[in-house]
């Protein structure tokens, strides 16, 4: 336990931090109407330089971000990794007494995890983020500002102990997600992206709403009081509840939607490919590599735990609609012709093989499923913002592959950085994303082994369209738009090092972090109720005497 309050911390800087960049610049510069011609505005009344007003915003929201990295630093520190199956670094605080709802905080290993990698690529879609906004300085001071907002909000619902809590900031997030897209969005549709994704999380929400009040009314009133207790929406207080069996099955189905349509899972996932297309590619990397992890994160810290007898009835047909999304996803990345929306499409077949970890009920598929969180935000947001890259080097800012060609000749550092990544979301062997690939399918087909057949030709389609994008975009004859582009500059090659790097540390020296998702997916399988199977492997000569053990959890 540590007296240092380290998620609340996390919560509130980045909010501090994007109150500091919102008012950068405003009030400086000279009274409107006296200022040089090509001067940008920074506030009512005022105007200033807008050179001045966008290199101040930048700062300030990257070394706010900076900072928030280092407070990450110090509750992993304080995080005692024996215990990664407890909730630790917790928080209890009277919020709203009345009706027992509370401010309660606590990660456990996955959350945590979920919280670095929320607080990690922050500063790199703002660093990637440099010049975009047309060079606007108010522009860019509010994308920055609300960037910072929606980082908050994601650390605090990954931390968050106390169901309504939970709730109110799963629909709060929407907020500056909406704003994200539909305001600083570069896409022709991105109102219309950012208004279909509104609707889909709002309506999901909504449905969940019901069944938190419904969970809530089954918590036992106190005698001496005939009233709930003042903590009656804490996660642990309402696990364990005699639900009956109609009931459970209804609440389940209503908090899975929500996180079905958030994760993305098929059949309502349709939001995520517009969001990519008209998103810029930063906001893209923040909704689908972070934000959409909540629903994944909520599966199993929500759905298993409060609900498992539902969840084992409903597995079945979770699993079918998870290697749908595997196999979907992949077969329409290969036939993407916009480069974004490709990129949204492999995520809707990765997150496929997250559900598919979780609902497969072993603490190795639930252990690879959470670690796969983690890496699809890293390997993904490099796809996004390497892609970024390239498409701020063609002159018409045009995201079709077919207007590339031979960029490898005019841009080695790009086309390597952009195969490298390619190759992590393809389950590449030293790359991050094939331990955790491995872990699902080991946990799948012990468990599920013909929904693991079906799945394993998505291993060769995520080749395919890999391949087949870094081919026709990267070889080849110089597309004459790109022949004069440049190659990385110190920036930028410092976010595609920054992600190259994890991608390469977690791939070769994955146990690193295995002891954050180890024991919690031992946890969640003993929550759910489920007898945990682990892969049958022969046993070494000097383990063949009967009896010997099967199987280890990396």
């Amino acid at each position: 336990m540590t007296t240092l309050p380290w998620l609340t911390a996390l919560i509130v800087w980045p909010l501090v931090a994007a109150a500091a960049t919102a008012l950068t610049g405003r009030g400086r510069g000279r009274p409107a109407g006296t200022t040089p011609a090509g001067a940008g505005t920074f506030g009512t009344g005022f105007v200033g330089t807008g050179a001045f007003g966008a290199r101040a915003a930048r700062l300030v929201a990257l070394g706010g971000s900076l900072v928030e990295v280092a407070l990450v630093v110090g509750a992993f520190l304080a995080f005692d990794t024996a215990r990664a199956a407890e909730h630790q670094l917790a928080e209890t605080r009277p919020w709203i007494p009345a009706i027992g709802a509370s401010y309660a905080v606590g990660v456990d290993g996955v959350g945590l995890l979920l919280v670095a990698l929320s607080v990690g690529l922050v500063p790199l879609v703002i660093l990637a983020a440099w010049r975009e906004q047309g060079g606007d300085p108010v522009r860019l001071r509010r994308y920055l500002a609300t960037v910072l907002v929606l980082e908050a909000f994601t650390v605090a619902v990954f931390a968050a102990r106390d169901v309504l809590l939970f709730y109110v900031l799963f629909e709060a997030m929407l907020v500056p997600a909406f704003f994200l897209v539909g305001g600083f969005g570069q896409g022709a549709q991105r109102r219309y992206a950012a208004t279909k994704f509104l609707l889909y999380s709002l309506a999901g929400g909504l449905i969940m709403l019901v069944a938190v009040i419904a969970l809530y009314l089954q918590v036992p009133l106190d005698p001496a009081t005939g009233a709930r207790p003042e903590d009656a929406f804490l996660t642990a207080n309402l696990t364990g509840l005699p639900l009956g069996t109609v009931a459970e099955r209804l609440m389940f189905a209503a908090f899975f939607l929500a996180f079905a349509v958030k994760a993305p899972l098929v059949p309502v996932h349709s939001w995520l490919p517009d969001v990519a297309q008209n998103a810029t590619p930063g906001t893209s990397t923040l909704l689908i590599c972070v934000l959409d992890k909540v629903g994944t994160f909520g599966m199993l810290t929500l759905c298993l735990p409060l609900f498992p007898e539902a969840s084992r009835w409903a597995a079945p047909a979770v699993v079918v609609l998870a290697v749908v999304s595997i196999l979907y996803g992949a077969i329409l990345a290969i036939g993407q012709s916009d480069l974004l929306r490709l990129v949204g499409y492999t995520s809707v077949s990765h997150f496929g093989f997250i559900v598919l970890g979780i609902f497969t009920f072993t603490s190795l598929g639930v252990a690879g499923s959470s670690l796969m969180m983690l890496n699809h935000g890293i390997s993904t947001g490099a796809l996004f913002l390497v892609a970024g890259f390239a498409i701020a080097r063609h002159p018409a800012a045009s995201q079709r592959i077919a207007d590339y060609g031979g960029l490898r000749r005019v841009a080695p550092l790009l086309g390597g950085t952009f195969l490298v990544a390619g190759l992590s979301a393809a389950a590449l062997p030293g790359l991050a994303t094939f331990v955790s690939e491995i872990m699902v399918f080991l946990g799948a087909f012990a468990r599920a082994h013909v929904a693991a057949l079906v799945a394993v030709p998505a291993v060769v389609l995520a080749a395919v369209y890999v391949l087949l994008t870094y081919q026709r975009m990267f070889t080849g004859d110089v597309a004459p738009d790109v022949a004069a582009a440049r190659d990385l500059g110190a920036r930028e090659r410092t976010v595609a090092g920054v992600l190259v790097a994890a991608l390469l540390v977690l791939g070769l020296a994955p146990g690193l972090v295995t002891g954050y998702v180890a024991e919690p997916g031992v946890r969640s399988v003993e929550l759910v109720g489920a007898t945990d199977v682990e892969p049958v492997h022969p046993p070494a000569a000097a383990d063949a005497a009967p009896g010997a053990a099967e199987g280890s959890l990396p």
